[in-house]
Formats: C-alpha cells, structure tokens, sequence
C-alpha cells in the first residue's frame, strides 16, 4: 500500500547515467518499480525475471536489473523492476531494507534505522 512520495536517485551500475524520480514510498511492494522505458534509458541491464503476485490474485512475470539507489543520502545496490510504461514508480521494501531506512506513514517521512553490530 502506498504511503508518500519520496525523492529516488537511479545511478547505472558503472555509475556513468543518474535518473532523478519521485517513489510512491509502497510498504506493500517487496521490490522497487519503475516504468522499464527509464531503465532502458538508464543503461539497466536485464539480468533475469521475477514473478509478482497482485492483490487480485493475478500474477505476471517481469524483467529485473539492478541499479544503485539514494535516497536522503543513502545509497546502495538495489534490484529493480521492468515494469510497464504507464507504472508508479515504487520505492520497495527491499530498498527500503538495503538503504536502513524505514518509512513513517503517520509523519510521511524515511526514518534511518540504526544496526547494531552482531
């Protein structure tokens, strides 16, 4: 379920191309997602395919790259998703997860979350 926006930079693995995006910050989506027109623009190299389940109980099969992600000056490599032109760009838990961020719904903000070694 989406929740608030947040500012996503995408950097191509070499680091030569940046997209700069608005993510519907989505607790609900276990990946992030991104109309696959941008990530063929961005130099994002299909690396294989994942299966995604929709809440209606559908399911389709999707292209998946990887790409780093920053978001409120964290980054990170994160696997993204192929998805149509007409998508949300959605900010996934996964991301969420690699950058130590969680998200505050009630505040509409990123938190950091703080690891403690061991």
């Amino acid at each position: 379920m989406g929740t608030f926006n947040c500012a996503l930079r995408l950097t191509s693995m070499d680091g030569e191309r940046s997209l700069d995006l608005e993510a519907l910050v989505d607790t609900g989506a276990f990946l992030t997602t991104v109309p696959g027109r941008m990530l063929d623009d961005l130099g994002v190299d299909r690396d294989g395919s994942i299966e995604l389940q929709f809440a209606d109980g559908r399911t389709e099969r999707y292209d998946a790259g990887r790409a780093w992600a920053s978001v409120d000056g964290m980054r990170e490599v994160t696997r993204v998703v192929f998805g149509g032109d007409d998508c949300l760009v959605l900010l996934g838990a996964y991301t969420l997860e690699g950058l130590n961020l969680a998200a505050d719904p009630v505040n509409q903000r990123l938190l950091p979350v703080k690891v403690r070694p061991g």
